[in-house]
């Protein structure tokens, strides 16, 4: 690494500390794992909370409105303690990260002088070198540039520090589908794939410290189109990576979001039936239900077509959990719009979903048009929708009562004695059992369902890893 960095007597990196808060999705959340290691052998530990820290960084998402003046707020709490830093005689380095870096990130240097840095999410690999660029007040604060291919490469060096048996990973980056209502091509770029070995070799290293569990990671997952491996011409798609995964030891439970209905091809449509280590669990975003809005969103699928893929997705694996995201109050919904979209979730049945009411995203087309719906009839349309959606959610885990699940047991319960762990549908499960069975997969039957978790007892079945 370039960067400079305090050694002690022994020229080992003095210990500093570092606290990152993160905005957002779980493509978020990976970046915000990998910046936390590839500032490690600088010397950085993770830290709880900004006070006292060296380096602060807020990781942003664009997605949700007014996400821009979130940072603006956190960043006016953090000025008190970098002032309250510096009367101690230290220093701390404040960092703006993420999409909202990306979009704005010169207006953000331009409000906010307590800010250091502003790092657009391809250029996290060049964090330690900028951040000793600020130490000796000198070099350009603000990278934004779309250098996705370079940012993977260099990324992919550090050893991950892995907290838990489940990790997830990005292997696509950036979105060429370009709906009306979001910024993600404007500030994660064209759509992008990681070669297939750089992602085994990472899932390999995460199986050997103890990951049973990895997710797959992209704004649009199922368009990956990696490089092949070795020798092999091409490049591969979902299907084939998520099959080739499946021959790693140790991992037994592989997922991955988020997916587009264009993108789902035959292969990975296959590898539910036939990958046995492929959750039986889909999160694949409609948005709406009514074709017109639809077009108006740019989404190029129809509610046929989607409820088509559902269709095919159910016959691979009938047992197959759908998740979905949906927006209401879109510019120019009608009364009858929305009908159509209760209609199409009456059709599909979700074990889970997120709903949304539009919020404009300045220079995004959806911004401009007209029609914008007023807000008490968004509120009036998300809760009639949300009411509807939870019932489903409610139906679907009062569904697994007196089944039998392989659990993955992630962590300690909040009770004394109990454990928390993830059904194959991605349910919170909860049952007593002994510390010795976190990290493992047991058969646990269902005894009990709410709306958001499982409870049950171990019936003594306990899997070893792959």
């Amino acid at each position: 690494m370039t960067a400079e960095t305090m050694t002690t007597e022994t020229g080992k990196a003095a210990r500093k500390r570092l606290f990152i808060k993160t905005y957002g999705c779980q493509m978020n959340v990976y970046d915000s794992e990998r910046m936390r290691d590839v500032l490690a052998p600088l010397g950085y530990e993770p830290a709880d909370a900004p006070d006292g820290a060296d380096l602060v960084i807020l990781n942003t998402c664009h997605i949700r409105e007014k996400a821009a003046e979130k940072v603006y707020s956190e960043l006016g709490r953090l000025k008190p303690l970098k002032e309250a830093r510096a009367a101690e005689g230290g220093t701390m380095t404040v960092t703006v990260a993420g999409c909202v870096a990306q979009a704005e990130g010169a207006e953000i240097q331009r409000r906010a002088p307590v800010v250091d840095l502003v790092v657009g999410p391809q250029t996290y690999h060049k964090l330690p070198e900028l951040i000793a660029s600020v130490h000796r007040e000198r070099g350009e604060a603000l990278d934004t540039e779309f250098e996705v291919e370079e940012k993977f490469d260099r990324l992919a060096a550090p050893a991950r520090q892995v907290e838990g048996h489940t990790a997830f990973v990005t292997v696509q980056e950036g979105c060429d589908k370009f709906c009306s209502f979001c910024v993600v091509p404007y500030t994660r770029g064209p759509e992008w794939s990681r070669p297939v070995d750089q992602v085994t070799a990472e899932i390999r290293q995460l199986a050997a410290k103890g990951v049973r569990e990895v997710t797959l990671l992209g704004q649009n997952v199922n368009a990956y189109h990696g490089a092949a491996p070795g020798a092999e011409a091409g490049s591969w798609s979902l299907g084939r990576l998520v099959r080739h995964l499946g021959l790693i030891g140790g991992i037994d439970r592989i997922r991955f979001t988020t997916s587009h209905p264009n993108d789902m091809d035959d292969e990975l449509i296959a590898a539910f039936a036939e990958e046995p280590k492929l959750m039986p669990y889909l999160h694949l975003p409609v948005q709406a239900g009514s074709d017109r809005i639809l077009r108006a969103m740019n989404r190029k699928h129809t509610a046929a077509s989607y409820l088509a893929v559902i269709e095919r997705l159910r016959a691979a694996r009938p047992d197959i959990a759908i998740s979905g995201d949906f927006i209401v109050g879109f510019p120019g919904e009608t009364e009858a719009d929305f009908q159509e979209t209760l209609a199409l979730v009456d059709a599909v049945g979700h074990a889970s979903a997120f709903s949304f009411k539009y919020s404009r995203r300045p220079g995004t087309p959806g911004a401009a048009l007209p029609g914008q719906v007023d807000e008490d009839v968004k509120s009036d349309r998300l809760a009639r929708l949300q009411a509807l959606l939870n019932s489903q959610q409610e139906a679907f885990n009062a569904s697994m009562t007196g089944r039998t699940l392989p659990v993955l047991f992630e962590r300690r319960g909040r009770k004394p004695g109990q454990l928390g762990g993830r059904s194959p549908y991605l349910q919170a499960v909860h049952c007593d059992g002994p510390e010795s069975l976190i990290g493992q997969i047991a058969e646990v039957e269902i005894l009990s369902a709410s709306r958001n978790a499982l409870a049950g007892r171990l019936t003594g079945g306990e899997r070893s890893a792959a």
